[in-house]
């Protein structure tokens, strides 16, 4: 199964540089990197990210995270991924840009 991670494009070029990212601030203080399922994630990006632009849509691996990846009660009692490890080139996939219409981002047709 795919999960999915938003990086504003500091965040991704960072993971870029480094290899790993402890994520974005908000996964930092938290104490772990935030993901999203396909059907999640268009809430994510309005909710957290409404008019950013310049966003890049990061598809991961769930199965192969391991133990790290914990599925947890999260907005509207809906199990969300959390990753309590850093997020490394290594699990993503795949990358696309997430561009903004000026009212809504636009995802991809194929998201699993």
């Amino acid at each position: 199964m795919l999960i999915y991670k938003i990086f504003r494009a500091d965040e991704w070029a960072n993971l870029q540089a480094q290899g790993a990212s402890d994520g974005a601030p908000i996964d930092v203080t938290d104490g772990f990197v935030h993901f999203s399922t396909s059907e999640q994630a268009a809430e994510t990006a309005a909710k957290h990210f409404a008019g950013v632009e310049g966003l890049t849509l990061l598809a991961c691996n769930a199965g192969a995270m391991g133990d790290e990846l914990k599925w947890e009660v999260s907005r509207g009692g809906a199990l969300f991924p959390h990753l309590y490890r850093q997020i490394r080139m290594a699990d993503v996939i795949w990358s696309c840009a997430l561009p903004f219409d000026g009212q809504q981002h636009q995802f991809p047709e194929q998201m699993e």
